[in-house]
């Protein structure tokens, strides 16, 4: 495995001569690129392997690699990393290194902004917000609407404003080593742009302040919230690569419960929606989260579309969709999941296939308490597939659909329409996989 590497200086690196043939063979896939004309590339220009997964695919992921001095920005506030992206229709190539960690709920000046500030002068309080929508009174039949409302849905468009960061095409965002670089609270958007590279960043406490209530959602109703990390939407050529994932400091557990049901401020971790296509996503953490991973928003995205690779990743402490998958062809491979309960995140499943989607699950590893049932590592609704080999419980090769298939009355497909070919640094075993992703992923690995 090539994961010493991926700690190596960007010094000693330079010494090496690697072939595309070997990057193809999977050392370094995805970590160490070549550059035909300059030998090796720093960490901001670096480029997706090829056959490095789904976003290798046609033109290849380059992000901002072609960026001149004039689009190569240093940012350590809100402010200048707004700057730095400039408007979401510009496609100039540009690099943008992230040093140390961003507050997105601050303003121009660096002044931290509070939920009370995004709810000011809208006429939302939580209190009276509880009192309109009351189950007792309003009944459970129909959506909130009416005043109290109006001011939840103008408090969170001004919260979005303040926090969500909109992402042009071929551009490359990628975290300073050493300086703890990252995002706090804020939501990268990726959409309807292609070409964009996410490394080495720390994404935590993405929150929404404003939370809705939906009486009609499920049988008892529930809060939903209104930002991931990074979404994609109709995004295609991403590449996110070393990047860790959570909702700390505010866990789960810290949620209070109104109308009998969890006020949810946290929404995806990393979501692939709308149409998105071509996307890799590769040795991240996803920790202490719900709803971590949804690639197709809804049963009828789009057919021939949401292709993702996903590798090498560590799931610690996620209570489901690691990924819940539609329509697309999905290949996850050589990922580590610990379905240990961590800080109350206690697992639903792992994997969900549906809505028709293909997917493949290669030679991934499970860690499952003595608690836990193989049969409830995957899921579906009866019309997707998961097909693939060695992956491993606990060590011992195990077939999972199989074992989920015996519980359910609603059988996972076991074949799949498509064959994986884009698979640089795809192991054969995934038994060392507990051990050599501890260090190798995540953000602040890389050098």
């Amino acid at each position: 495995m090539a994961a010493p590497s991926h700690r190596r200086s960007l010094r000693s690196r330079r010494t090496l001569v690697v072939s595309v043939a070997v990057l193809a063979a999977g050392a370094g896939a995805g970590v160490f690129v070549m550059n035909a004309n300059a030998g090796a590339v720093d960490l901001y220009h670096q480029t997706l392997a090829a056959k490095d997964g789904w976003a290798s695919s046609g033109t290849g992921t380059t992000g901002g690699a072609k960026a001149d001095s004039a689009h190569t920005f240093t940012v350590s506030t809100r402010a200048q990393l707004v700057k730095a992206l400039g408007s979401a229709s510009d496609t100039t190539p540009r690099i943008i290194k992230i040093k140390g960690t961003i507050d997105a709920n601050t303003d121009d000046a660096g002044k931290k902004l509070t939920c009370a500030n995004y709810a000011s002068g809208t006429g939302y309080s939580l209190s009276a917000y509880l009192k309109a929508y009351d189950p007792a009174t309003y009944g459970r039949s129909k959506l909130p609407s009416g005043t109290q409302e109006k001011a939840r849905a103008a408090a969170q468009a001004k919260q979005a404003k303040n926090i969500a960061f909109k992402v042009p095409a071929n551009t490359s965002i990628v975290g300073v080593p050493g300086t703890k670089a990252g995002i706090s609270g804020g939501t990268l958007q990726i959409q309807n742009v292609d070409n964009v590279i996410v490394r080495n960043l720390a994404f935590a406490a993405t929150e929404d302040c404003f939370p809705q209530w939906d009486p009609t959602d499920g049988d008892d109703g529930n809060w939903n919230s209104n930002y991931d990390s990074v979404t994609l939407r109709g995004a295609t050529h991403v590449w996110a690569d070393h990047n860790t994932f959570t909702d700390a400091p505010h866990l789960d557990s810290a949620n209070p419960k109104y109308y009998g049901r969890e006020y949810q401020i946290h929404d995806g971790a990393l979501d692939i929606t709308k149409g998105s296509d071509l996307v890799t996503v590769s040795r991240n953490q996803f920790t202490n989260h719900d709803k971590t991973m949804l690639i197709g928003s809804s049963d009828t995205d789009s057919v021939g579309k949401l292709r993702v690779s996903i590798h090498h990743n560590v799931w610690k402490g996620i209570v489901q969709r690691a990924p819940l998958a539609r329509i697309g062809q999905i290949h996850i491979y050589n990922n580590y999941y610990d379905v240990t309960t961590l800080n109350g995140y206690a697992p639903q499943y792992s994997i969900n296939s549906r809505a028709k989607a293909q997917v493949v699950a290669q030679n991934n590893y499970w860690k499952l308490p003595t608690s836990g049932k193989v049969a409830k590592l995957l899921s579906g609704d009866g019309t997707g597939s998961v097909a693939g080999s060695g992956n491993l419980v606990n060590g011992t090769t195990t077939d999972l659909v199989a074992a989920y298939n015996a519980a359910s009355s609603k059988d996972l497909k076991t074949t799949v329409n498509w064959k994986p070919t884009l698979t640089a640094g795809l192991e054969s075993s995934a038994k060392s996989l507990p051990t050599s992703l501890a260090t190798t992923t995540g953000a602040g690995v890389l050098s």
